[in-house]
């Protein structure tokens, strides 16, 4: 029998297995009966590792704008497994992804107009990138066509 605040919890919104855990273990179940709770949360097809990683992908990429870096480190602080972290990035198109990379990287290089020396700039506009879990590689690339404009 699952436990009323934990399928409230579960239906509520995607949560990974962890989470879960973890809250059961808030609610003061032993370990035997939390991992009892997580099969039948399972079972009862309430609790997947892979729909949570996808919907968690999706959603920080559409609403916060988060790199593929940053979102594959959460999912890891997760405990979600390497399989799902992979079928999750996957869900991004790269097309998007270029496109909303190229898209920050203008708009933050505009912010920073004021800014008297170039180096400066750069960094700022790189730090920033990075920060929000972007590829070293592709961020330099769109800098300097940012820095050619």
């Amino acid at each position: 029998m699952i436990d009323p605040a934990i399928l409230y919890y579960c239906k509520y919104q995607e949560r990974c297995h962890y989470e879960v855990r973890n809250k059961l273990y808030e609610l003061g179940f032993s370990t035997i009966t939390v991992d009892d709770q997580i099969a039948e949360l399972i079972a009862a097809d309430l609790l997947n590792e892979e729909r949570f990683a996808i919907s968690f992908a999706r959603g920080k990429w559409r609403m916060l704008h988060w790199g593929r870096n940053k979102i594959r480190q959460h999912l890891k602080i997760r405990n979600v497994s390497e399989y799902c972290i992979k079928r999750a990035l996957q869900e991004i198109p790269e097309g998007d992804y270029q496109s909303m990379l190229e898209q920050l990287t203008i708009k933050k290089w505009n912010e920073l107009r004021t800014e008297k020396s170039k180096q400066t700039k750069k960094a700022k506009v790189y730090r920033y990138m990075l920060q929000k879990g972007f590829e070293q590689e592709l961020v330099l690339s769109f800098i300097a066509a940012c820095e050619k404009k």
